[in-house]
């Protein structure tokens, strides 16, 4: 895999110009209009079938070599954040409020430098397809990778399996991390607002009062997952807005929490909506206050199958510098889009160590102060085309 490599770092300087062009010029969900154009132009430079505007905003490269029936498909992702920029980096974004803080500059550069290495070597039989999607960020159940397959990206571009890879600052750089079933969370979001009878602080007798059962609420959620959810099973109740009132002697008449509400299995993900209704309005009727409950369920957990992530873990095993790569890594309760892809094509998520020295690249996800690691557009690129390649090609069987 060393002549995949070599290739790969022939170009590396100018990937990396890319990569830090792309973070100077971050764009919000739905609005990856100069990067997909990039994106877009680039592909077809390089010989891809190129068709724009999938999911609103998403691109998707194919190219075909050789007889072969056999399709996979490459995902990375392409928007940014709002978080106002801190690194201070000569690069740092010109777009003030957004900012590239989750290294989807750099999926999007690591995926087009596998493109290119890809349509030069033309070392595969059967079909690839390049997926540039939108709206990862967007934390609603309409998020890009959801109307990408609405707008019939595997009906459109059929695909055998489709695999994805995002950074992990604070793991050794370019350190592989495979794991096989449900990997990433499921995420939902709960607003609930609760309505009483305000008045003086002075006279509560003659209020029902919102703050109390907000209180009891908030605590009688605690028990959401202690006391329902089997302790195998992980899941997380977790308040994180709590507001009423303006003055110290008003009783209010509205308070409002908002929840957010992880887990890995559909099952735990029904009864956890049930309990949460149920202990809210229960809580609210015996405080004599109403309530009305917005319960929207975001993206779905993320489930990697196992034959794919077998296959992708002999690959990184073979790629991999030094044994430098995790076979089964932990799962974790952050949420991804990309499980709607999963839902209905077979494939895997791949973590992608970004550094544990510190500085920007060991900074947490969403931080003002990370930025992805140069480093790794070598080795994700390349991992993506001896991926490819092993795939289209079938030089090693699909399970360990």
């Amino acid at each position: 895999m060393n002549d995949i490599r070599a290739l790969i770092e022939r170009d590396v300087e100018e990937f990396t110009a890319l990569r830090r062009d792309l973070h100077q010029h971050p764009e919000l969900a739905f609005k990856e209009i100069r990067t997909g154009g990039i994106v877009a132009d680039l592909l077809e430079k390089w010989g891809y079938t190129v068709e724009r505007n999938i999911g609103t905003t998403g691109i998707v490269g194919q190219l075909r070599n050789g007889e072969g029936s056999t399709a996979i498909g490459l995902r990375a992702d392409m928007d940014a954040l709002p978080i106002l920029e801190a690194t201070g980096l000569p690069y740092a974004s010109v777009n003030t409020g957004v900012m590239h803080a989750c290294g989807h500059d750099g999926h999007t550069t690591m995926l087009l430098a596998a493109a290119k290495a890809l349509a030069e070597r033309r070392n595969f039989n059967g079909t690839v397809n390049l997926i540039f999607q939108p709206a990862e960020e967007y934390g609603r159940p309409d998020s890009g990778a959801a109307r990408m397959v609405a707008d019939g990206l595997f009906e459109k571009f059929p695909c055998d399996a489709v695999f994805g890879i995002h950074n992990m600052p604070g793991s050794p750089q370019g350190q592989l991390q495979f794991y096989d079933g449900a990997m990433m969370a499921s995420s939902d979001s709960v607003s609930i607002k609760i309505t009483g009878r305000g008045g003086h602080g002075a006279q509560p007798h003659t209020t029902a009062d919102p703050i109390v059962a907000t209180a009891a609420i908030v605590m009688a959620l605690q028990t959401v997952v202690a006391r329902n959810v089997n302790p195998l099973d992980a899941a997380v109740v977790t308040v994180g807005v709590m507001q009423a009132g303006i003055a110290n002697n008003v009783i209010p008449e509205n308070a409002r929490i908002e929840l957010t509400v992880r887990c890995f299995k559909p099952e735990v993900r029904d009864l956890l909506e049930d309990r949460i209704r149920d202990l809210v309005a229960t809580q609210a009727q015996s405080l004599g206050v109403t309530v009305e409950i917005d319960y929207c369920r975001g993206y779905p957990a993320l489930q990697n199958s196992s034959e794919e992530t077998a296959f992708a873990r002999q690959v990184g095993k073979r790629f991999a510098v030094e044994g430098n790569y995790v076979a089964q890594t932990m799962p974790m309760t952050g949420s991804e889009d990309f499980a709607f892809m999963l839902e209905k094509c077979a494939g895997s998520y791949i973590f992608l160590g970004n550094g544990d020295q510190p500085g920007p690249v060991s900074r947490a996800l969403h931080n003002d102060g990370f930025d992805f690691n140069d480093a790794n557009i070598v080795e994700g690129a390349a991992y993506w085309v001896a991926l490819t390649e092993e795939y289209l090609n079938g030089k090693l069987g699909r399970k360990d």
